[in-house]
């Protein structure tokens, strides 16, 4: 059984907190704030035992156990002013009040201070994310907008975090910002690149050194959490198997596939509109990839196909096994355990989305 309170820990505000807490904490002296806390302590010490010597009752070891406890109430601002009687322990209830007076302050400054500089950079982009089994878009273009649009509008509700370098998040509401270098590991850390399912990478521009960016984008990704599932967009179709070598799991090169389909659409009219409509979401059929159960194991292609259609509304379109899609298998084909389905559906239903892995 989970336990609530880490669960509660968890949850990304109280990690963004942690995060800008150790952030403050690494800058503060540690020495002038050690300085201070035995400042405090031996003065209440000392406070607590004066006011038994002056108090005759209280002239026991229990009295100066009641004493110290009243030095402390009284600092915080909730001590019993008829504790003492005598004028000496007046004028020490006085200082002790007027010594609280500025502790509060100060530590009502300081927590005040830490909202403020907490609002501050998690609106500048300076925070960290915090997520687990998010989405983190590196890099921002016009395909970028596009994605994050598309992913707002999915019936899935993964979060989103943009890495990017600019003065304001260009992604708008729902997506968490963080300003910095798609290629610098301490900004993909604030990214939270360690938890997330994956990890989409766009070149800023259509040059080849943003495609060289990208590159190190990736090899930098990898070196931090390898499990995390990389897509790259890709400018020119020569630098593929540059990004295979830095281990991008998927590449997409959206001129090549943008010209393939326009060719394919020439020779079959309407089909860029059915292609567009299955990839996209909102209203509509859309493409799903799924988990199939484990009693569909040592199925047909075609019992497969009938059972999807019937059970569940949805149309068979590839089988993945080992991470290469069949779009045709032959007829001898047996479902085998670990494979997983591409189905086009108006809805999940019952069916299962397949959970986001490294290849």
């Amino acid at each position: 059984m989970p336990n609530p309170l880490r669960a509660v820990f968890a949850a990304p505000l109280f990690r963004r907190i942690g995060f800008h807490a150790r952030r403050i904490g690494g800058q503060l002296d540690r020495h002038f704030f050690t300085a201070l806390l035995t400042a405090v302590v031996g003065f209440v010490l000392i406070a607590a035992l004066a006011v038994t010597l002056l108090e005759e009752e209280k002239r026991t070891f229990a009295g100066l156990g009641s004493s110290f406890y009243w030095a402390i109430t009284t600092v915080i601002g909730s001590g019993d002013a008829s504790f003492v009687t005598s004028p000496g322990g007046y004028i020490i209830g006085w200082l002790l009040a007027f010594f609280g007076v500025a502790i509060v302050a100060a530590m009502t400054g300081a927590v005040v201070g830490f909202v403020i500089d907490f609002l501050l950079k998690e609106g500048q982009g300076m925070g960290a994310a915090g997520y687990t089994d998010h989405i983190v878009v590196c890099g921002w273009n016009t395909t970028a907008r596009d994605l994050i649009e598309e992913l707002k509008g999915d019936e899935f509700t993964t979060k989103v975090v943009l890495l990017h370098d600019a003065e304001r998040n260009p992604a708008g509401d729902g997506v968490y910002y963080v300003r910095g270098d798609i290629t610098n590991t301490d900004d993909l850390e604030r990214c939270g690149i360690g938890d997330a399912a994956a990890a989409i990478v766009f070149p800023t521009d259509r040059t080849d050194e943003a495609d060289m960016r990208s590159i190190l984008a990736v090899m930098a990704i990898e070196a931090l959490a390898p499990d995390v599932r990389t897509v790259v967009e890709a400018n020119n179709p020569a630098h593929v198997d540059h990004f295979r070598r830095a281990d991008a799991d998927e590449i997409l090169v959206t001129s090549r596939l943008a010209s393939r389909l326009l060719a394919r659409s020439a020779l079959y009219p309407g089909l860029s509109e059915l292609v567009t409509d299955i990839v996209s979401g909102g209203s509509g059929s859309e493409l799903y990839r799924v988990a199939l159960p484990d009693t569909y194991v040592g199925l047909s292609i075609d019992e497969l196909s009938a059972k999807l259609r019937g059970d569940h509304h949805a149309t068979l379109l590839a089988v993945t096994r080992d991470g290469s899609s069949m779009t045709n298998p032959p007829t001898d084909f047996r479902l085998a355990e670990g494979d997983d389905a591409v189905v086009v559906a108006e809805s999940l239903g019952e069916l299962r989305p397949l959970e986001l892995q490294h290849d």
